[in-house]
């Protein structure tokens, strides 16, 4: 698992985010049994930033803590198919499968671990573990939906000891 990091936000993450991500991604693309190795863009930026961005492609003029832009597109969640007929989700120099771009604003991760009563690590880590799902075709827009995402994510967060 890569993860090509652009960090624009003025805060500093105080915890090694680059290793965080990658365990993080490894544990949902095991538990998804993804057969591939896959890269992943993490621009971790502020909330002006991620309000553009997010005022640009959803249509919604606001700060959000984080946006997930996937590049495959799977019929049904982690439903690997859609791969073999597409060469040109991979990178043609690495080999590895092209997921998408995953947006964090790193105040939101502080303001929102605050509120929920953690860590900014393990803040961190769930919006990481959000993103990978979205880019492997989940979503939350109904409510069963939403309760297979919380259950995987609280799986892989359980999986590797980060915990409220």
């Amino acid at each position: 698992m890569t993860f090509q990091i652009e960090y624009e936000a003025e805060r500093k993450l105080e915890f090694d985010y680059e290793q965080m991500a990658i365990q993080v991604g490894e544990q949902i693309l095991d538990m998804e049994n993804c057969p591939y190795e896959a890269q992943v863009n993490l621009i971790l930026t502020g909330e002006e930033e991620i309000k553009e961005v997010n005022t640009r492609f959803r249509g919604m003029e606001a700060v959000t803590d984080v946006l997930s832009f996937p590049m495959v597109p799977f019929a049904s969640p982690a439903d690997y198919a859609v791969l073999e007929e597409d060469d040109s989700l991979f990178d043609m120099d690495t080999g590895e499968l092209l997921l998408g771009d995953i947006m964090i604003c790193v105040p939101r991760v502080f303001s929102q671990a605050a509120e929920y009563g953690h860590d900014v690590k393990r803040e961190f880590c769930f919006l990481i573990a959000h993103s990978m799902l979205h880019l492997l075709g989940y979503d939350h827009m109904e409510p069963e939906e939403a309760r297979v995402m919380e259950a995987k994510q609280r799986a892989a967060l359980d999986a590797l000891g980060i915990s409220r």
